[in-house]
């Protein structure tokens, strides 16, 4: 059976390259018939961010990636944390130093610096000597009366040729000679990466091990462990990383201020910005960055949407195929159509994916999707109210394509705050209110066309203003800038016969009021 895993650290939040891996890792095991199983790689407890797994969770749920093994779920092959699994690492780290594998290393920190500082001085690849390399018990003796603690190195080959067969890559072969004896065990005993990774594999029956290209030169010591631990292998497919928007310098959440001088990618983030200072919310940098998931869910994103994008960075089925349900997915998804080249993210591509699943929604779902955000930002009641639940329905439809994300409703806020409460553009203010004496007068006009209006709907009021119009002898471009800021704060908005009727009779004549005094 089909076996993949990912494998995130807690030690910071779901990054964007990583879901990628995941979703490439979870397709491979559904395409097969086979199983995913997510494992928590905490062994490094000095970066581990306690508050980290439960997003890292979340985020998965919410992009719909389903694990058959792992936390909250177990499994026959728990736990799936790591930082439990110490006495298989211990068994482990035992059998390689017993085959002459691995060894004690009592070498100091700076004694391995210096070494490092000759051979950069002498314009030599770096080797570590294995100066302090202990064989045996009576070496370990000598070394520990000097004060000295030991760590485990693997004792890795000096000759010969690692070769890997990479579903992507193809034939990779690395050096023995040029490959580092890798701690895998500190000094406190506590396991390191490389080891711990590979057991784990072996425990968990993992067959496929589909990850980022920085992985590829983990690699041959991650075979050498294999081998001399008597592990079959799995098979090896690196994948291409995503990188900087326009770039192929790899994507990374602590570039956003570079990012930024990107178009597309700042005109997404202020988007994102708008939306959650709208909701009261505090901006976390580590968090609100489109290069982290969580940023997509907290503005209302569709998981479809990110998810359907991420599978085409570094994989394509053609040259015109873009939109997959995710049995499609499943169903065409290969390795061989992995690409091994850097896959840019494009951030206007992203919302285009965005939109077209946004405008396909039913607007029973769109509504659903957008009254959390009112009511995050205090705006509707939970339960929304039995008024303003059809009035709703109505703005949603009114907006059109409008609304790229659900928190885009927060763009119509005139509609839901009271009517004392409601703010203005000052400038346009100014501009049509301030700066134009007409305009006062075609607002007290108005006010009796909404007071007169029955039954108050838009195409009385549009017949009425028509009529208004001709008998004025004005150009309906005179009259709509005073009265939409009258009655929304702002000059820009859809249909203003729609904006009248939305708003209500009531709301209206209380807003005009207001203006006019």
């Amino acid at each position: 059976m089909v076996r993949t895993r990912f494998a995130p650290s807690p030690t910071g939040y779901l990054h964007i390259g990583g879901v990628r891996t995941a979703l490439f890792n979870w397709l491979y095991a559904r395409k097969h018939g086979g199983q995913f199983i997510l494992r928590i790689d905490d062994t490094d407890q000095s970066r581990n961010v306690e508050a980290a797994l439960q997003p890292i969770l979340d985020g998965f749920k919410w992009l719909g990636i389903d694990w058959d093994e792992g936390p909250e779920v177990n499994g026959p092959c728990g736990p799936y944390f790591q930082s439990q699994r110490s006495d298989h690492y211990q068994t482990a780290v035992d059998t390689l130093l017993s085959k002459g594998l691995a060894y004690r290393d009592y070498a100091r920190t700076d004694e391995i610096q210096a070494e490092r500082e000759a051979a950069q001085a002498e314009k030599r690849s770096f080797l570590y000597s294995r100066n302090w390399m202990a064989e045996n018990d009576d070496q370990a003796a000598a070394f520990e009366a000097e004060g000295r603690t030991a760590v485990i190195r693997l004792k890795m080959h000096r000759e010969g040729t690692c070769v890997i067969d990479d579903e992507i890559r193809g034939r990779v072969e690395f050096e023995w000679a040029k490959e580092q004896d890798m701690v895998i065990q500190k000094a406190d005993g506590s396991a390191l990466y490389h080891l711990a990774s590979v057991v784990d594999d072996h425990a968990f029956g993992i067959t496929h091990v589909i990850r980022a290209e920085e992985h590829l030169s983990n690699t041959p010591r991650q075979i050498f462990i294999a081998q001399g631990l008597d592990y079959d292998l799995p098979t090896y497919a690196h994948l291409p990383y995503v990188a900087e928007p326009g770039s192929k310098t790899k994507l990374s959440k602590r570039k956003i201020p570079k990012y930024l001088k990107n178009p597309d990618f700042k005109q997404l983030y202020d988007h994102g910005q708008h939306i959650a200072t709208a909701c009261g919310r505090e901006l976390d940098a580590d968090t609100f960055n489109p290069v982290i998931v969580d940023f997509y869910r907290d503005i209302g994103f569709l998981p479809h949407a990110v998810v359907n994008y991420l599978l085409l960075l570094g994989w394509s089925l053609d040259d015109k195929t873009e939109q997959f349900s995710k049995e499609e997915m499943i169903e065409h998804f290969t390795l061989e159509r992995v690409v091994k080249s850097p896959a840019s993210f494009d951030p206007k591509k992203l919302v285009a994916f965005q939109q077209r699943e946004m405008d396909s929604l039913p607007l029973k779902q769109k509504t659903a999707l957008a009254v959390s955000y009112l009511q995050q930002s205090g705006l509707v009641d939970d339960p929304p109210s039995c008024d303003t639940a059809p009035r709703l329905n109505d703005i949603i439809e009114a907006t059109e394509q409008r609304m790229t994300v659900a928190g885009d409703i927060l763009d119509y806020t005139d509609f839901f705050v009271t009517d004392d409460a409601l703010t203005y553009d000052q400038d346009a203010y100014t501009k049509h209110i301030t700066e134009n004496e007409d305009d006062n007068g075609i607002l007290a006009d108005f006010r009796h066309i909404v007071e007169s209006a029955n039954p108050f709907e838009k195409e009385t009021i549009e017949a009425a203003m028509r009529a208004y119009i001709e008998e004025k002898g004005i150009k309906f471009r005179a009259i709509v800038h005073p009265i939409r800021i009258a009655l929304t704060g702002k000059t820009i908005g859809f249909s203003l016969f729609d904006t009248i009727a939305l708003i209500g009779q009531q709301s209206c004549l209380a807003r005009l009021d207001r203006i006019l005094q």
